[in-house]
């Protein structure tokens, strides 16, 4: 898009708050200052267009909260993103991810996909567990038939069949990127994420963004 130094991906976590939107997840590994601003304001235009979040809360993802903490990179996005108009909530560390303490989360791709690739092994890593000790005894298995609704429920939100797939934010066109061992469920949805794209008008609100900044 117009103005755009790098697009980036995005993607959507469950957390105790509902849903965080996280950028960049693997297209940009080694971001500049401004493109990790550009991030911030690209996920600010899709939370609010797209995921329905009225002013959102963004973080940016570090080694600790004080200003001073992180690379040369991290500290320069920060000042940016400090000055500007964006809810900049500051610094955040990867425990704060999925207590829902920021509504967008800003980092470089190289730690956004270690993070998104943690996620999903640790999702289904908890779905497992939680299968296994179920059947270890008979009133485990009682307990379970009886904790099914909810299990089913937890299931569902830790699914990333159920969000379809990721946008990728910053280019001219409308692009959902699926995971390679999509089912057709999770493709329908990738289908309604990119026509949700498209009904919220988010490109050219990313390019009104940039250009009066």
């Amino acid at each position: 898009l117009p103005g755009i130094k790098r697009p980036g991906i995005a993607t959507l976590f469950p957390t105790l708050r509902g849903l965080t939107i996280a950028i960049d997840v693997g297209a940009n590994l080694n971001p500049t200052p401004e493109q990790l601003f550009q991030y911030a304001i690209m996920v600010d235009v899709y939370a609010r267009s797209v995921v329905k979040k009225v002013r959102p809360s963004i973080g940016l993802l570090n080694v600790g909260e004080e200003e001073s903490k992180g690379t040369e990179a991290l500290k320069e996005a920060y000042k940016l993103l400090r000055d500007s108009d964006l809810n900049f909530i500051g610094n955040i560390e990867g425990r704060d991810i999925f207590s829902g303490r920021a509504d967008c989360v800003v980092c470089d791709g190289f730690v956004g996909n270690v993070v998104l690739k943690v996620a999903e092994s640790l999702f289904t890593l908890i779905i497992q567990l939680i299968k296994r000790e179920i059947k270890s005894n008979h009133i485990a298995l009682i307990g379970g038939l009886l904790c099914k609704p909810a299990l089913m429920a937890i299931k569902k939100e830790t699914n990333y069949e159920e969000t379809g797939g990721a946008p990728l934010l910053g280019i001219d066109g409308h692009v959902i990127i699926a995971h390679g061992a999509s089912s057709s469920y999770a493709i329908r949805n990738a289908i309604k994420a990119a026509a949700d794209f498209v009904l919220g008008g988010v490109n050219p609100q990313i390019v009104t963004r940039i250009e009066t900044k």
